[in-house]
């Protein structure tokens, strides 16, 4: 199995002497940033020219000299509505342990863009990550012209995606489909070993379809001729389409059942959730068919190999160090509460519920341990923000009602504005803003839609401010909607002002466990996390 050296690297770059290599890594972002072609979630982009997507990236590939390369990389290709992202994971992490090099491109990025490339488990390094970025933008640059412009954004870090895992030598290309499937840049992949197909939802309608049924063809998109393909258990309007586009293309197509965790002798998945189960199966069975088809068979794996797959900002728990502290003595003390925050970027009806779930076992788990550290009283916070394409009436009720179900309620939530946008790729150093100054109308609207909820009827919110401690307290006999006093919601202008808040509420009292829910959003996950590191 393949070990890449440093000269094997450096003949990728054999072709362009002059690759501004030394250039900083915000000057890399800096040019990335230039390839967005929209500004806000939603918008329709038109790149121009006079070929369409495939046959664009097809052309990019000849230009980066990768066309007849791409062949060889061994590649699993994998799409879904959710999930796909965790099943990729589980994948990468099942075939390292065999002991095979392995490449994964995964979106989107949650801090720096790097996370999108991993290299044997571990996001591509900066000095690494340069001489290839700067080759591929360097060679595209030269051949712009009016029918050929410079690739947006996600069809050049797939193409470099394929530039790093093919100069990396990597055993395993494990992609991830970034849209639908079908009219995906990744579809550029011609002969895959294996294809699968994750949970499959209402997302994106906009661009593939408000059917289940046309999103299933989309996503089947990505099937290939005669080669085997996994799914895991769908809707018979989704399953039925796939099942159609499989025997049109002689794929060889198995179905399968989530994994069963009692089977595997005490073990655990180490991503949260009963849903990993569903997608820790369609790994398992696209791992194993990969082993087989690459004559690998002997190296089958162990149930512990699927232990070790990790992805951020998927029903992933962070504890906030920054308020803990010792006392004279130099015994440990508590001297504030608890701040928990549970973050996981659902943003479909059918993946708040997932989270709901996975939020009331994981709550439930630590209100054990509440008792041990002299917890007096917990409170489940709910932080929030959604794209405004989402519909909060799809969002919400899934999310509260699947919360309410497990004895779980929100005594507050906070809306916030994501600091990310749509208009820059920035990196895990790149400075945070001081002015927060943003249009907090969508807020507002998610506010009110919370309140009517909670309430039964429309109230008029139009103010946001900072909130006073003693908010946190406030039940429904303190609500004034004439003086813009809401128990249980508030906008507040900026995240860092959030995440300040609920910091000092806890410093203020020692008994409190604060425990919140960050969801909605991939962006605003990612915007908590980078605050968290800092």
């Amino acid at each position: 199995m393949g070990e890449t050296s440093e000269l094997d690297t450096l003949s990728c770059f054999e072709y362009s002497d002059d690759l501004p290599i030394t250039s900083s890594y915000e000057s890399a972002m800096e040019a990335l940033s230039s390839l967005i072609t929209h500004k806000k979630r939603g918008d329709t982009s038109s790149v121009g020219g006079k070929y369409g997507k495939l046959e664009r990236m097809s052309i990019y590939l000849k230009i980066l000299g990768l066309e007849e390369k791409i062949d060889g990389l061994r590649i699993i290709h994998v799409a879904g509505t959710k999930g796909k992202g965790s099943t990729c994971t589980i994948c990468e992490a099942i075939l390292r342990e065999c002991g095979f090099r392995t490449g994964l491109f995964t979106s989107p990025h949650l801090i720096d863009v790097r996370e999108r490339f991993r290299i044997n488990g571990l996001d591509i390094t900066e000095d690494r990550f340069l001489p290839y970025f700067w080759s591929c933008w360097s060679q595209l640059e030269e051949k712009v012209t009016e029918d050929l412009p410079m690739p947006p954004l996600f069809q050049f870090l797939t193409l470099l995606a394929l530039k790093i895992f093919i100069c990396e030598q990597v055993d395993v290309a494990i992609i991830e489909v970034g849209l639908g499937g079908k009219r995906d840049s990744t579809n550029v992949i011609n002969k895959p070993v294996v294809c699968g197909i994750t949970s499959l939802g209402m997302d994106h309608i906009e661009a593939l379809g408000n059917t289940l049924g046309q999103i299933a063809s989309q996503k089947a998109g990505i099937f290939k001729p005669h080669v085997p393909a996994f799914v895991v258990p769908q809707l018979p309007e989704a399953m039925d389409v796939i099942h159609e586009v499989a025997e049109g293309l002689a794929v060889p197509l198995g179905v399968v059942p989530p994994l069963d965790c009692e089977k595997m002798d005490g073990f655990k998945l180490s991503l949260s959730g009963d849903h990993q189960s569903i997608n820790a199966g369609l790994a398992v069975a696209l791992s194993k068919c990969w082993l087989q088809r690459t004559g690998n068979w002997e190296k089958l794996f162990r149930k512990q190999e699927i232990l070790e797959a990790h992805l951020s900002g998927r029903a992933q728990i962070v504890y906030d160090t920054s308020l803990k502290s010792y006392n004279s003595s130099k015994e440990p003390e508590r001297s504030s509460g608890d701040l928990i925050f549970y973050l996981d970027g659902a943003h479909s009806p059918e993946s708040m519920e997932v989270c709901g779930r996975w939020f009331s076992t994981a709550v439930k788990g630590n209100q054990k341990t509440s008792s041990r550290l002299r917890v007096e009283n917990a409170e489940q916070i709910l932080l929030f923000n959604c794209m405004e394409v989402r519909d909060p009436q799809a969002l919400l009720p899934r999310l509260v009602n699947t919360c309410v179900s497990s004895g779980i309620h929100f005594s507050k939530a906070l809306f916030v504005p994501s600091m990310s946008s749509y208009s820059k790729v920035t990196s895990a150093a790149s400075v945070i803003p001081e002015n927060f100054s943003r249009d907090l109308s969508w807020q507002f609207k998610l506010q009110r839609f919370w309140e009517k909820m909670i309430h039964g009827n429309e109230l008029e919110i139009d103010a946001a401010k900072v909130l006073p401690y003693e908010f946190l307290y406030e039940d429904a006999s303190h609500c004034s909607p004439v003086d813009n006093r809401f128990s249980h919601s508030a906008v507040i202008p900026s995240l860092p002002l959030a995440i300040s808040w609920l910091r000092d509420c806890v410093k203020r009292n020692p008994s409190v466990r604060i425990q919140v829910l960050v969801t909605g959003s991939l962006h605003l996950v990612g915007d908590v996390l980078k605050l968290l590191k800092r």
